[in-house]
């Protein structure tokens, strides 16, 4: 599967997030198959959980019904919007293989704007990161959510 038609997967279910009035984004984790495991929305209004972003959601998710627990390796995680920290560390310690996000976060972005926790050398797994797909239309989204 192209990264392009992940992100309009993880697209599609951000919409649900803005729904609720949670921050519109949305992630989706598929096996090293490209088979979906998991996709999730940011659903911290909706639980009142303040990690309850899309990204950890889904890892969750993923983990119950993939391989050895809790290790996600030769999984994807794709993402609306470049993950936080937070979110970040998780992947890192689920052992995802691959990060692929759409709008870059100059605020609070750890996976190469304002931080890069994920290639950071003195951690023991490093996931290949592909940012930027369809960029635009993750960061419009963003805009139409937060110009309510």
């Amino acid at each position: 599967m192209k990264p392009e038609e992940m992100v309009e997967a993880a697209l599609a279910i951000a919409e649900r997030a803005g729904e609720t009035g949670d921050v519109p984004i949305g992630a989706v984790v598929y096996d090293p198959d490209g088979v979906e495991l998991a996709r999730a929305c940011n659903a911290r209004e909706a639980l009142g959980d303040p990690t309850a972003h899309a990204e950890v959601l889904a890892l969750r998710e993923a983990a119950s019904r993939f391989g050895d627990g809790w290790r996600l390796e030769g999984c994807t995680l794709v993402v609306t919007v470049e993950p936080c920290t937070m979110c970040a560390g998780a992947l890192v310690l689920a052992r995802v293989a691959r990060v692929v996000f759409g709008a870059w976060e100059p605020r609070t972005g750890a996976v190469g704007s304002l931080w890069d926790v994920v290639r950071d050398r003195r951690l023991n797994h490093r996931p290949e990161v592909l940012g930027g797909v369809l960029a635009d239309r993750c960061a419009e989204l963003m805009e139409r959510f937060f110009a309510r």
